[in-house]
């Protein structure tokens, strides 16, 4: 991080670890949700999580959700600013053969363009893939879901992790990311696959195709 982030960092985590859970939790709400929507604090969620978690082993049983809401809410504000604003905002905020990109990423594989980045820990873009689904149009409810299971499933990892290795988590998945972004990718291909062969996937092609 950044020498500021870095100090910021510190402090909140000194603040997340040392108040009750009933002013840490929805602190936590908040911190997550201006990262996740206004601001760009990267890492800091992931930090907290895991020194809330590992200080407070009990809390690893429902702290990582107040992470993931308030990831879902901050998404939530950004997808709707670029749902009304369009490609005109969304070209104004971010580079355009970076935007071309993830358009053609959605293209390709649809749902898990934005589960993947969501499972991810920094340095891993993601609030392009959450203003491309605004500016798409892509189905809220969908959305929504999406980014809850993923961030949940990533903050609950982390602090599990953390109840039993401490801070260690955070330097591992930075200096892994990409081995960590090819096994969850892989996962996940093998999961579509699977789906894709089961009853139920071959009817979704098949009304797909019907709806072309």
């Amino acid at each position: 991080m950044f020498d500021w982030l870095h100090v910021l960092g510190q402090r909140l985590g000194h603040f997340i670890v040392h108040v009750p859970i009933f002013v840490a939790g929805p602190a936590m709400i908040v911190i997550a949700a201006l990262d996740s929507s206004l601001l760009s604090l990267p890492e800091v969620n992931d930090y907290l999580v895991v020194a809330r978690c590992y200080t407070h082993p009990r809390a690893v049983f429902f702290f990582p959700m107040f992470a993931a809401i308030g990831s879902v809410l901050g998404c939530l504000l950004l997808y709707t600013i670029l749902s009304r604003g369009g490609r005109a905002v969304l070209h104004s905020k971010f580079n355009v053969e970076h935007i071309q990109r993830v358009e053609r990423v959605y293209a390709r594989f649809g749902i898990l363009a934005l589960a993947v980045p969501a499972l991810m820990p920094p340095p891993m873009p993601f609030k392009i893939f959450v203003a491309t689904a605004g500016a798409l149009q892509f189905p809220r409810r969908k959305f929504l879901l999406t980014i809850l299971v993923a961030r949940s499933l990533r903050y609950y990892a982390e602090g599990t992790l953390a109840v039993f290795y401490g801070e260690r988590v955070l330097r591992f998945s930075q200096d892994n990311a990409l081995l960590i972004i090819s096994v969850v990718a892989g996962i996940l291909v093998i999961a579509l696959v699977i789906y894709l062969l089961s009853g139920r996937g071959r009817a979704a092609v098949n009304k797909a195709k019907e709806d072309e």
